[in-house]
């Protein structure tokens, strides 16, 4: 059985601890700056990987005239249900659980309008399998939204960090803690050596798509499977059947997620 890192469990914790309209504006926020779109009015949408159910939720709030998101991870599900019902369950939005790489799953759901994929399918231990299944989601002149890891050499790169990633999941609880503890201190100390305010730093986290530090140190530090390609990589790879509309790309040395369009 292939090792992975429950992110659901994550989600409840964020909804719990710290989910509020703030952040839902800033996804809402974050959608329309990347498609280059003020609302979805009429427009179908799809969340392959739905996590906590946020961006399924700002898609509605945005006016699509259908919202699809499912997930692998049942915890994920219930959080996507539970902000379902914070917006009254409207009928318009289904939540399924599934995975991008079951064929008869996909081929059960309708193509919509935008398809979102936010970090997502590369911890799904077939990177490239899953992006092909996950295009084939998306209307013909539709959006299809993904984020990836980017890959980096070096003796800190990708490669580290699958090893790193392996160890979290196989340690007991008190080992995974010290790596927490000890990967936030070395962000903190980052920080400091940019000449930054690292409280204001983590105060201010939620204006990255909503989310929480610690919330995305653990998803980090968890995220296996994991893979990773460079932004050429990735482009090639769609260009024979995708259209590149936009891209933003991370620095040059960084792990984070380049973004898609």
């Amino acid at each position: 059985m292939t090792m992975r890192f429950s992110f659901g469990k994550n989600w409840e914790t964020f909804l719990a601890q710290h989910y509020s309209e703030a952040r839902l504006k800033i996804a809402i926020n974050s959608l329309q700056e990347f498609l280059g779109l003020n609302s979805l009015q009429g427009l179908s949408f799809t969340d392959i990987g739905c996590g906590s159910g946020l961006f399924s939720l700002a898609a509605f709030k945005l006016g699509a005239k259908s919202v699809i998101s499912f997930d692998i991870d049942p915890l994920s599900i219930k959080c996507c249900q539970y902000l379902k019902a914070k917006a009254g369950n409207p009928p318009q939005w289904q939540v399924r659980q599934g995975s991008v790489l079951d064929r008869a799953f996909t081929r059960s759901l309708p193509k919509s309008d935008v398809v979102l994929s936010w970090g997502v399918l590369h911890h799904t231990g077939s990177m490239w399998s899953s992006i092909e299944s996950a295009s084939l989601l998306v209307k013909p002149g539709g959006y299809f939204y993904i984020a990836i890891y980017n890959k980096i050499g070096g003796v800190l790169g990708s490669r580290t960090w699958t090893v790193v990633k392996r160890l979290y999941n196989a340690s007991p609880q008190s080992m995974r803690h010290l790596l927490e503890a000890c990967w936030m201190s070395a962000d903190i100390i980052y920080t400091l050596f940019q000449g930054k305010n690292p409280i204001k730093k983590i105060r201010q986290y939620k204006i990255n798509r909503g989310m929480s530090w610690y919330t995305d140190i653990e998803d980090w530090l968890g995220g296996y499977p994991y893979e990773y390609a460079t932004a050429k990589e990735m482009v090639d790879f769609c260009k024979n059947s995708l259209d590149l509309i936009s891209l933003k790309v991370v620095e040059r040395n960084s792990l984070a997620c380049n973004e898609f369009l």
